[in-house]
């Protein structure tokens, strides 16, 4: 199975994971996503996605998960920005739908995990089950849930849930990657108030992320036990600073990319038949054969 590429940033497997502990400031003098580097970056993934469509063996699962105004969706455009579309698919995750309440509650990620040769981005994901309606366990009540409710048990069930699926996708060939965005307190403060200062921005405000905010330390609670509970060799957790945008994003880039290049990835090697036919096809198109 995929083995996590070593980073200062790894959650570890043993649950020792403090997130006060946890940076939300860069740590190390490493070049950001801007620039050269950034092109650098872009051109390596390109590439790794390319062999990774044409040899159709693995599917990479990319898990983005932040409290509001961390910077996913730029994360996600910025990082992924040389993909092919093709070989690319992205969903985000809301409130849960009626026919989604109507399943597990891992159904709705599980219908949305990518095919071999491609790469799947949740952008927030299954793991809102153990964040948000774990600081809003009223929720449950609209879930339709069996028999009587257990608040001393469900938390751990759901997370035992979402590890055995994860390392069931990893025996199959799946890459999971998972990134939690740690922006500080002040730093969300600090965007919020320029997102209300900015018309252009206004769109992306909504007072309910200020509400939440109130709740800061109930989520982060609930994170530091997810991410003790789930960050596995095989579907690893890494916590990445994301109070400076461009020092994060080349992070996850670099993390995304080390984890392609580990897998061996290569373009697949004709057959001897293949060989023959190839030789056949170039034949008639140099038109030294009549078809």
């Amino acid at each position: 199975m995929f083995e996590a590429p070593n980073s200062p940033y790894l959650v570890p497997f043993d649950g020792t994971f403090k997130l006060s502990e946890a940076a939300s400031a860069p740590t190390t003098d490493e070049p950001p996503l801007k620039g050269k580097y950034k092109k650098k970056c872009i051109e390596e993934l390109k590439s790794l996605q390319r062999m990774l469509s044409a040899g159709d063996r693995h599917s990479v699962l990319l898990v983005f998960q932040a409290m509001d105004a961390a910077g996913k969706d730029s994360t996600i455009r910025a990082v992924m920005q040389g993909i092919n579309p093709a070989g690319c698919q992205v969903f985000t995750f809301k409130r849960p739908t009626s026919l989604e309440l109507d399943h597990d509650f891992l159904w709705r990620t599980s219908c949305r995990m990518p095919e071999r040769g491609r790469i799947g981005i949740f952008n927030r994901s299954q793991y809102e089950e153990v964040l948000v309606v774990r600081v809003h366990p009223k929720i449950l009540g609209t879930q339709k849930l069996p028999g009587e409710l257990n608040l001393e048990t469900i938390w751990d069930d759901r997370l035992k849930s979402i590890r055995d699926q994860e390392e069931h996708l990893a025996r199959n060939g799946t890459v999971i990657i998972k990134f939690w965005l740690n922006v500080s307190k002040d730093e969300q403060k600090q965007r919020f108030l320029a997102r209300l200062d900015d018309p252009d921005k206004h769109w992306k405000f909504a007072a309910g992320d200020v509400v939440e905010r109130r709740y800061w330390d109930q989520y982060m609670d609930a994170y530091e036990q997810a991410l003790n509970a789930t960050s596995r060799q095989w579907a690893p957790w890494y916590a990445i600073p994301a109070d400076d945008k461009p020092y994060m994003r080349a992070r996850v880039s670099e993390i995304i990319i080390q984890s392609l290049q580990s897998l061996g990835l290569s373009y697949p090697e004709p057959t001897a038949a293949e060989r023959d036919e190839f030789a056949d096809a170039r034949a008639e198109l140099e038109g030294n054969i009549v078809p």
